[in-house]
């Protein structure tokens, strides 16, 4: 994948919370909505200073935008804008 803009809209699949002992940041990995059929396409967002974003938890709907690059071969925006469409049902 290239640099570039980017935008898109999915659930989030799984959050990191770094240590409080390393500097502040937290990363959602969102698996993006496809066509039946269509491969799996994962981007990490990433937000440097935070230790926790409002919202963004396992399971909830976003669309985001962002300039994409690759980190680690994943897609990766830092510090993205976004916005909360769903979250998850509560049992």
């Amino acid at each position: 994948m290239a640099r570039g803009q980017c935008a898109g809209r999915g659930f989030i699949d799984r959050v990191t919370i770094q240590p409080t002992t390393s500097a502040p940041r937290f990363s959602a990995i969102v698996k993006l909505s496809g066509g039946a059929g269509s491969p799996a396409v994962r981007i990490q967002l990433v937000w440097m200073g935070q230790r926790r974003v409002p919202g963004i938890v396992a399971g909830a709907e976003l669309s985001f935008e962002g300039m994409a690059s690759p980190v680690d071969g994943i897609p990766t925006i830092y510090n993205p804008r976004y916005e909360i469409i769903g979250r998850p049902e509560e049992h």
